[in-house]
């Protein structure tokens, strides 16, 4: 089991593309695309199009507080798409988010805040509103 988990971890390939932000992962052979939805303030990430078409989107909501504040609310990751990185996936492009475009912010996810206490990074640190 062990394996696996470091195989999965070692296959996570990140890129940004574009000057919309959007970030891809390779994990267990299938491509994870994160977009950044400004106007809705959300990231999301959808499966790969399957031939029942629609797929339900796993995402990460946040809205800002004040002029260089926003708070991140909530993740959420559908049943079949879960234990597969996607959620942290959705964290790590909601923090590079704060960090390129210089913002703080309060957390109001439970799982945000583990991503952040699994992931100390000092830049993370710094942007967090106690």
């Amino acid at each position: 089991m062990a394996f696996k988990i470091f195989s999965r971890l070692t296959s996570l390939n990140l890129q940004i593309k574009g000057p919309q932000t959007a970030f891809r992962a390779l994990c267990s052979g299938c491509s994870l695309s994160v977009e950044h939805d400004r106007q809705n303030r959300r990231f999301t990430v959808t499966p790969g199009s399957g031939a029942g078409g629609h797929a339900e989107c796993a995402v990460l909501h946040y809205t800002f507080i004040g002029e260089k504040e926003v708070d991140l609310v909530s993740t959420y990751v559908p049943e079949t798409f879960r234990g597969q990185g996607v959620a942290a996936l959705l964290s790590q492009a909601a923090m590079d988010f704060l960090v390129e475009e210089h913002l703080k912010a309060h957390i109001s996810c439970w799982y945000i805040k583990k991503y952040i206490e699994d992931h100390p990074m000092k830049t993370y640190k710094e942007l967090l509103i106690p």
